[in-house]
């Protein structure tokens, strides 16, 4: 018998879907309701609001709140775990049979409870989270914080074994996947990219007169990607750099004050970011940790033009071939200015739909994820 009834376990409110996360939790649950299956959403609430929105493709929402402060940070549990960790949560989960799906390494701390033994349990991986946390460690620039990037990165790993409750685990990348295959050889891992606003490629062909980077700027490794990039990319003669996010620090803003061909725009709403991305000539996109599919890259493939980018951020995503990749700083630059010459053409448009529909379908990938649940 098929499932129809889902229990999905959320770290955050997945609505507005606008930062990485959440965007794989919301298109998820939109492209689940279409396919006909019941959601049940479980919501952890910490700044954002409760979304009507969500009662559109759920047929219920529960809100929990976290349990942030001092008191959390304590323990070998990790802050965003035992922030999250919630016995009302479990009492609700105990009220029928249905299968869990909990996203995210932060959902975790109740999989191990002996009362759910025997449930179909999901772990939907969204980072190698103590590989994630180590690198927002080496970006940080506040000592207390990078204090704290360090502990919880310690915890993660330690915590990491929890997961072996889960009875099939779904990674976002090729080397999310193998990683998990070598922690826990005994455990079925799948890679099943994120979900993601688009169905179709919408990009314009011709050139643009500017390039973009875009990011939730409060994350340290966007931050510090954005200041590499003005500080060792971009030359005073180089056409205009457009840098877009949530968020953005003091510092950078102020980093950006002496730069005539530099601008921040903090906060955009949806539709300003997909201007911003589609009129662009490049989005530049550079990381320097490789964990997780980076859902900009897949925004920028869908609806902008030339992407460049370095090595991290396509790892395991099959995307080397759409985008141009450039290592340091000079073949950055040199690629940059090349690109600028170019005009982006229907012939590439093509080839980016051929590669992006067979990969990174959300009808397809929903068709899998529910293969998962109904052969389990």
């Amino acid at each position: 018998m098929s499932i129809q009834e889902l229990h999905i376990v959320s770290f955050d409110i997945p609505f507005p879907a606008n930062y990485g996360g959440v965007i794989d939790v919301f298109y998820k649950i939109r492209a689940l309701h279409h396919a006909g299956i019941r959601i049940h959403l479980h919501c952890f609430e910490y700044k954002r609001t409760p979304a009507a929105e969500l009662n559109e493709y759920c047929v219920s929402v529960q809100y929990y709140r976290r349990n942030t402060g001092f008191a959390a940070n304590l323990g070998l549990k990790p802050y965003i775990v035992a922030s999250r960790t919630s016995q009302e949560l479990i009492q609700d989960l105990l009220n029928d049979n249905h299968p869990i799906l909990f996203e995210g390494l932060h959902t975790c701390g109740i999989m191990s409870d002996k009362r759910l033994k025997g449930r179909l349990l999901i772990y939907r991986e969204s980072n190698i989270e103590h590989h994630y946390y180590y690198h927002l460690f080496k970006a940080e620039k506040n000592p207390g914080k990078k204090f704290y990037f360090l502990a919880e990165s310690l915890r993660l790993k330690l915590f990491q074994k929890t997961v072996r409750h889960a009875s099939v685990m779904l990674a976002v990348s090729q080397d999310d996947a193998q990683y998990l295959s070598t922690v826990f050889p005994d455990k079925r891992v799948i890679c099943l990219p994120s979900f993601h606003r688009d169905d179709e490629v919408r990009t314009v062909p011709g050139k643009g007169t500017y390039a973009l980077y875009q990011g939730k700027l409060s994350v340290p490794e966007n931050s510090v990607a954005a200041e590499f990039l003005i500080t060792r990319v971009w030359e005073d003669t180089f056409p205009e750099l457009v840098i877009a996010g949530l968020d953005p620090p003091d510092w950078l803003i102020r980093l950006t004050a002496g730069h005539k061909n530099i601008r921040v725009i903090q906060n955009p709403g949806d539709n300003e970011m997909f201007r911003l991305i589609s009129e662009a000539q490049v989005n530049i996109m550079v990381t320097f940790q490789q964990t997780g599919l980076k859902l900009k890259l897949l925004n920028a493939l869908f609806n902008g033009r030339f992407c460049l980018v370095n090595p991290g951020m396509v790892a395991g995503t099959s995307l080397e071939e759409l985008c141009s990749i450039a290592t340091s700083p000079e073949e950055l630059k040199k690629e940059l200015l090349r690109l600028f010459l170019l005009e982006f053409t229907a012939i590439q448009i093509a080839e980016r739909e051929s590669i992006l529909k067979k990969h990174y379908s959300n009808q397809n990938n929903c068709g899998l994820l529910l293969e998962i649940l109904n052969l389990h």
